[in-house]
């Protein structure tokens, strides 16, 4: 027997074992915290190992070396005396940017088709004018943001070392033009968008080629498909650009991008390499993605873009087309793309240059158009030194028995839309139309 008895009634019992499992749970929380601490601090040490310190994750938008800051590049612009000047009017009011002995018509909101039309359209794009009202009036809102970071990347003249002969004096008269337009642009208006946009995100469309230090940056209907076949065979992946299929050049991920670069590589490379940015008028590039998109047969743009579309805006829609989403109107299109609560996002095809290329944060050396594509893209092979013998191919990459979108083609699609659609379309794209200096339509 033992000297004396402990005798524990049921509640000194529950009591100790609450206490004990109390405990318990408080060992097993700080031995979770202390874990994660440790891991936590391997996971650091491995990143500094991959990075300098310089290039921390916190520091996204500081300057790498040698890049000017906001100050400075605007004084080094200052003392360029630019040729090409952005029209004061622009500063008043809100029209069109106007090419220097070219007439231009200013389109107006009309009620040719009575005001009832344009209250039913008012429905269907929501607040769209009032948005684009607000994205231009917020342009200096928005380059102020980026400015107090000191985003602003190196401005430097062209490299014409390697041009072999005197044959492209005109085009290069016509290149400083258009890289002095776009930099006063910037410079007065900062006509970009989205200031919530990620560093990655803003390179994603930027494709690299290392070998010959080129960055590219892709717009969809303004020639992409034939100069990631340049860059295929610059980078020694083709022998010939004409051997390159359209899904090889789409789907094959044979080439770099920008954004697949860890920071300092990304930096290095804008400041370092040649880039260039290839655009074609607004209201052409729109039509010619519909085209492409819309009226032949396709197993992503139908379906996911398609019924979308028919469903909302197509009222007593057959069952056939909504199931299989072929067949959409262009007009149909047209109020997708102005409708502010779209049934579906947003397409690089139609997207704005300004969104997928941001020529204000990033200072292109090379501005080309689609309308002078040929002669600006080989004058532009010439600056990098590509062999002698590459040419930018002429052939259209798809659907090859259509007839190319041009201004006639425009103007037959433009007829099924009101003056006021015609308008709101000008309105979407017209950050587009003043960086590049396309004149409005003539509608």
């Amino acid at each position: 027997m033992l000297p004396f008895d402990v005798v524990m009634n049921p509640k000194q019992v529950f009591l100790s074992v609450l206490l004990f499992g109390v405990a318990g749970l408080l060992l097993f929380m700080y031995l979770q915290v202390w874990i994660e601490e440790q891991h936590t601090g391997r996971v650091d040490k491995n990143k500094e190992k991959k990075s300098t310190s310089t290039w921390g994750p916190d520091n996204y938008f500081q300057p790498a070396p040698g890049i000017m800051t906001t100050e400075k590049l605007q004084e080094h612009i200052a003392n360029q005396s630019p040729k090409f000047h952005v029209p004061e009017e622009l500063k008043k009011r809100k029209d069109n940017l106007v090419h220097p002995g070219r007439p231009t018509r200013v389109l107006t909101k009309t009620n040719s088709h009575s005001q009832g039309e344009h209250q039913a359209l008012a429905k269907v794009s929501g607040s769209l004018t009032n948005n684009l009202i607000e994205n231009n009036q917020g342009a200096k809102t928005f380059f102020k943001k980026y400015s107090e970071i000191n985003w602003q990347l190196d401005t430097r003249p062209l490299n014409k070392s390697l041009v072999r002969d005197n044959t492209w004096k005109k085009i290069e008269v016509t290149q400083e033009k258009r890289r002095s337009f776009l930099q006063e642009f910037c410079k007065k208006y900062s006509g970009a968008s989205h200031p919530q946009s990620h560093l990655f995100h803003m390179v994603s469309r930027i494709y690299v080629e290392d070998k010959h230090k080129i960055l590219y940056c892709e717009v969809p209907k303004a020639g992409c498909s034939n100069w990631k076949r340049i860059l295929m065979v610059l980078n020694g992946l083709a022998s010939s650009a004409y051997n390159i299929s359209h899904d090889a050049v789409h789907y094959g991920k044979h080439l770099k991008k920008l954004d697949g670069f860890d920071l300092k590589g990304i930096y290095t490379r804008l400041n370092t390499y040649t880039k260039a940015v290839f655009v074609r008028d607004p209201m052409e590039r729109l039509v010619s993605a519909f085209r492409d998109k819309f009226e032949h047969p396709n197993s992503y743009y139908h379906p996911v873009f398609g019924k979308a579309i028919i469903k909302k805006y197509r009222p007593n829609a057959c069952d056939e087309s909504l199931n299989n989403g072929s067949g959409v109107k262009f007009k149909e299109f047209v109020h997708y793309l102005l409708d502010s609560h779209r049934p579906v996002g947003m397409d690089i095809h139609w997207e704005k240059v300004s969104k997928l290329c941001y020529p204000c944060l990033i200072n292109y050396d090379f501005v080309g158009k689609f309308e002078t594509l040929e002669e600006d893209a080989n004058y532009f092979l010439q600056l990098i030194g590509a062999p002698q013998e590459l040419k930018f191919p002429n052939f259209k990459d798809r659907h090859s028995s259509d007839e190319r979108t041009n201004a006639h083609v425009v103007r037959q699609y433009l007829k099924d839309l009101s003056k006021t659609e015609r308008q709101l379309i000008y309105d979407f794209y017209y950050l587009d139309y003043l960086m590049f200096n396309y004149t409005a339509p003539f509608l």
